[in-house]
């Protein structure tokens, strides 16, 4: 059911705190004070017996953390309708908890975990500033696994600057996560040329699959650029566009693997109509997970299987590295590239009801970032990508686009 207006819940736990300096994490990341749900009744209650490693590092910083903000079920939806505790909705749009959290001015900022895209759709939607920073340089410690090769701990903030500012603190190597990358490597995400881009190339392929009105946020984007005296370049590359296909592939064959450990047995919910084991898994897994979530894994499953391994998983793999040289080839000749970041600035319940999957279709502008790991900032609701570690200038001409400091 939804929630509506003014009614809307978009904290599933929140601490008094009356630090000046204050922020949100979403339900995705494990705290030890409040319970972390992932927005799935599986998980309804669950509390951890210690704080993400993205925490700890906001404490030290002096930042108190204000209260958990709602997602999608395990953060794979459009920009979190199907938590089990219901999508918010105001004036007829879904909208989502970690942008109304910033929007009502609680927090200037929410630390999250960007698994699907739902971070950057929803900053994207609203006008808000989010960063995907290069994989491997923010931990993912203590947050809940789903596509670990892709998800990356995130920022959305309320501008380019608090955006900034966040990151710094969250960037670091981490020995608890085994895909964290060298202090060294870590380092280049702070002390990277901090210039705006001088050459741009803009994906015409993606920008014809939008609405007018993300159009018009794509041609006012660029207009900014060209009067800062950024070369904008318009080109269409049609092996980026594989990269959803293999994006989903790989995200429910994760998926399915990180769910596995939800049984009913060692902890998040257990049915009461068994009789045997067998039962018990199954229903609590029927009963507990949501459809978009047992589609995905049912998906991911179909992927794994003996007969499909070698030609579905696996060629995912290959695309994705086709998917990287494609980048890479683009990134000799231009600093950066310009896509949306959805078809549309708003999604109504009725988008969902038409067609379920809606997510896994949406998702075609936020694979090419998450299926490569290279970073991505969202600002005047389009997605600038850059090579890695370039988060700097990334940020310098988000500000060009977003007219920061005019």
């Amino acid at each position: 059911m939804a929630k509506e207006g003014n009614n809307m819940k978009f904290y599933t736990a929140n601490a008094d705190v009356a630090a000046e300096r204050k922020v949100a994490v979403d339900d995705m990341i494990l705290t030890k004070t409040m319970p972390t749900a992932a927005g799935s009744r599986m998980l309804d209650g669950y509390m951890s017996l210690f704080d993400a490693e993205a925490i700890t590092k906001l404490t030290n910083a002096g930042y108190a953390v204000a209260g958990k903000t709602d997602v999608g079920e395990f953060a794979i939806d459009l920009v979190g309708e199907t938590s089990y505790n219901g999508a918010l909705t105001k004036d007829g749009t879904l909208c989502s908890a970690s942008v109304e959290a910033i929007k009502s001015g609680d927090v200037p900022a929410v630390v999250s975990l960007d698994v699907n895209g739902s971070v950057r759709r929803a900053a994207a939607q609203n006008g808000l500033v989010s960063i995907k920073p290069t994989y491997g340089t923010v931990s993912r410690f203590g947050t809940v696994p789903v596509a670990c090769s892709g998800e990356t701990v995130s920022v959305m903030a309320d501008s380019v600057a608090q955006c900034r500012e966040i990151l710094d603190v969250l960037v670091g190597h981490d020995d608890k996560d085994g895909t964290s990358l060298s202090e060294e490597q870590c380092a280049l995400v702070k002390t990277a040329d901090a210039k705006p881009a001088a050459k741009i190339a803009v994906l015409t392929n993606f920008c014809e699959a939008v609405d007018d009105a993300v159009s018009a946020k794509i041609d006012a984007a660029k207009a900014a650029l060209t009067e800062n005296g950024v070369d904008v370049c318009e080109i269409a590359d049609e092996k980026i566009a594989v990269a959803r296909a293999a994006w989903n592939i790989l995200m429910s064959s994760e998926l399915c693997n990180n769910v596995s450990r939800y049984d009913g047995v060692k902890y998040g919910y257990r049915t009461q109509n068994y009789t045997n084991i067998d039962e018990l898994y199954t229903n609590t897994r029927t009963e507990a997970f949501g459809e978009l979530l047992k589609t995905a894994i049912l998906f991911g499953s179909d992927n794994l299987s003996t007969e499909n391994y070698m030609k579905v998983y696996d060629k995912a793999l290959r695309i994705r590295r086709v998917v990287c040289e494609a980048f890479e080839a683009l990134f000799r000749q231009y600093d950066a590239v310009l896509l949306p970041a959805c078809s549309k600035l708003a999604y109504t319940e009725d988008d969902i009801k038409s067609d379920k999957y809606i997510a896994f279709e949406e998702n075609q502008f936020t694979a090419p970032a998450s299926i490569t790991g290279l970073p991505v900032v969202v600002a005047g609701s389009v997605q600038l990508i850059g090579n890695k570690f370039s988060e700097n200038m990334l940020f310098e001409t988000a500000k060009v686009i977003a007219k920061e400091g005019e």
